[in-house]
């Protein structure tokens, strides 16, 4: 057709405008496109069509992402539950489904020590011990009189307080 531009690819030749967006119907013209199983894509309808979608905000993924229970994510939208910091590449866990930074966890739900009052999170190979409704850090399960460490060894409850036999059996 006179004054019209042919359009050539894959050993196919088009007029300008028969080579059209399989999405939107636009011509493709000069614009960047994605074939796709004998279809073309203009760029935005590909990405809208085919890219992978933010579990969080429903955008589509054009590059990077993580993913967190097996669905991805825009690396700014995994953050922490309590805090907002960002947590792709950091140490985290989750309670119903919601990504927390550790420190956030512990201080929300995590157990606190008996002894130094401080969140049990166990993350990161943290022992603890736990005795009816306290619990103590390895480190902070002592003797409440002597200091003696108590781990792996007998104990006797006193009120708030856990002693060693020895202070045990040696009175207040």
């Amino acid at each position: 057709m006179p004054g019209s531009r042919k359009l050539e690819y894959g050993g196919q030749t088009w007029h300008e405008h028969c080579f059209l967006c399989s999405g939107c119907e636009q011509p493709l013209g000069s614009r960047s496109f994605v074939p796709d199983k004998g279809a073309h894509y203009c760029v935005p309808c590909y990405e809208n069509k085919f890219a992978p979608r933010c579990a969080r905000c429903s955008k589509t993924l054009t590059q990077g992402g993580v993913t967190y229970r097996d669905q991805p994510w825009h690396r700014e939208c995994l953050v922490c539950t309590g805090c907002q910091t960002p947590l792709a590449g950091q140490q985290f866990t989750s309670r119903d489904d919601d990504p927390y930074c550790v420190a956030c966890f512990g201080e929300l739900f995590a157990p606190k020590c008996s002894s130094c009052k401080r969140p049990i999170t166990g993350l990161g190979g943290g022992k603890y011990v736990s005795f009816e409704d306290r619990h103590w850090h390895h480190s902070c399960f002592s003797c409440a009189r002597c200091s003696t460490s108590l781990v792996g060894q007998g104990f006797v409850p006193d009120g708030d307080q856990v002693l060693c036999q020895g202070c045990s059996q040696a009175g207040p």
